[in-house]
């Protein structure tokens, strides 16, 4: 992340240099209106949302592996460590929450297959 600010403003003046040489015209402006690539979509931001709400429905020591292993990027064998606990405990309170998870994200779209099917009933009626 360092090198990424340290850089930036490196390469900027250099781009600039090469612009100046080639005689165009830089107008600060235009990068206020140049979408940010590295930006979160709406639908993204959503989603995001949506993970961290279920995540948080979780009973506690779910919740606690799935943060570990999924957000902070530990081997199984390092939660187990960390939290002092077998590795097969591990294992399964990651698999019971991916599938609590899975089964709240299911419930969720089976909710929004039915609220259509009865929207576009009501439309075509």
């Amino acid at each position: 992340m360092f090198s990424i600010v340290q850089s930036t403003p490196l390469n900027e003046l250099r781009a600039r240099n090469v612009r100046s040489r080639s005689g165009l015209e830089w107008d600060d402006g235009f990068l206020e209106i140049v979408p940010d690539p590295t930006a979160r979509t709406p639908e993204e931001q959503f989603m995001n949302g949506q993970v961290i709400r279920a995540v948080q429905q979780l009973p506690e020591a779910q919740r606690i592996v799935m943060l570990l292993v999924a957000v902070e990027g530990l081997s199984y064998s390092e939660a187990a460590e960390v939290l002092d606990v077998p590795i097969g405990t591990i294992m399964s309170r990651l698999s019971r929450a991916r599938q609590a998870i899975g089964a709240l994200f299911n419930e969720r779209n089976k909710e929004k297959r039915a609220k259509d099917a009865a929207n576009s009933e009501q439309s075509g009626a």
